[in-house]
């Protein structure tokens, strides 16, 4: 089992690599940048490429909306040659607050233009001319609806890999079993390990049917908190301003992936009550309603042996990469919590 870690799109960047420079010593594995309406991601992985030397490197996501298939074949192949192969292209359809709120873009058809920028990306990446006529994306532009002037090109540069791994941030059923079947790895959110194969098993069991063998075992990346010791219970509600967030105001009422989510892990009154104390504005209300063996659940927060526990729950679950948070402030604090994971993962 890999650890990961993300970096922070809300601030304090330069003081995040630091972190990343030193838990990477600790053994750290992967980590992940994200693309929110923030910096774009693009400048910061190649800023993290450049400080270290081991760790892989992932978008975490970008945005199917926001650049063409061809961009988000090039950008990859860009960062892994700045690399040297260590990155991993995560891409995944956010909402449509996001992308139509921030980008002007509509937002539709995620699944559809999600198997079409896969076939767009691995044909750039192995130096094709770029031919596509999907119900999406059409490469060339047909004549009718350009200048007539277009034609297939592939990539001046030779990459450096001509299979970069593809991970796909996916919940929904349809979602997830399209990752099973196209993409190399697959980042649930809040997953909860008892309850996974009941809210995602018939889904990845569907796309792994139609699997290429040569794209291997999926990788299932994880995200979770992590605290270990023996006075760090306190830690469970830090947790419950984000779980607010996402299960109450990352959408609208009947259009909240998250909110969906947490109703198929059997939260649904739970769920009800999150998104109408947050859509009124009672924050903290919505927050305190968190469940907190949810959040248990979802995180390694706990004593050694509670958290050595949790993680052959995740394992035995199918997780491959653990994403961690760590919650202790202070970067010795987050290395050394980093470093016993490692000796309990090991």
């Amino acid at each position: 089992m890999r650890i990961g870690t993300a970096i922070s799109y809300a601030g304090g960047f330069a003081e995040s690599v630091a972190d990343i420079v030193e838990l990477e010593k600790a053994g750290l594995d992967i980590v992940f940048v994200p693309e929110a309406y923030s910096f774009d991601a693009v400048s910061q992985l190649g800023y993290v490429a450049a400080k270290t030397e081991r760790v892989q490197i992932a978008s975490g996501i970008f945005q199917i909306y926001t650049r063409t298939p061809t961009l988000t074949a090039m950008t990859a192949a860009g960062l892994d040659f700045v690399s040297d192969g260590r990155f991993t292209l995560g891409i995944g359809a956010s909402g449509p607050q996001v992308i139509e709120g921030f980008h002007g873009v509509k937002y539709d058809a995620p699944l559809g233009r999600t198997r079409e920028i896969i076939d767009i990306c691995r044909q750039v990446w192995r130096r094709e001319k770029v031919v596509h006529s999907g119900t999406h994306y059409s490469i060339p532009l047909p004549p009718e609806q350009g200048t007539g002037l277009g034609k297939p090109l592939k990539l001046i540069n030779h990459p450096v890999r001509e299979r970069i791994p593809i991970l796909l941030a996916s919940i929904g059923p349809k979602n997830v079993a399209l990752t099973a079947e196209l993409a190399e790895g697959w980042e649930p959110i809040f997953f909860h390990p008892e309850k996974a194969a009941d809210v995602w098993g018939a889904s990845l069991a569907e796309g792994k049917a139609k699997r290429d063998p040569s794209l291997g075992e999926l990788d299932t990346f994880v995200g979770t908190a992590l605290a270990i010791g023996d006075d760090v219970e306190g830690m469970l509600d830090h947790l419950r301003g984000m779980l607010a967030l996402y299960i109450g105001g990352m959408g609208a009422r009947g259009k909240n992936f998250y909110n969906s989510l947490a109703q198929r892990y059997g939260y649904e009154a739970e769920a009800k009550l999150i998104q109408d104390l947050y859509l009124d504005g009672k924050k903290e209300e919505a927050a305190a309603a968190v469940p907190k063996e949810l959040i248990r659940a979802i995180s390694l927060i706990g004593p050694e042996g509670y958290v050595k526990e949790r993680l052959a729950a995740f394992r035995e679950a199918g997780a491959t990469t653990l994403v961690v948070n760590p919650l202790l402030p202070g970067r010795e604090a987050r290395v050394a919590q980093v470093s016993k994971l490692r000796e309990l993962v090991d």
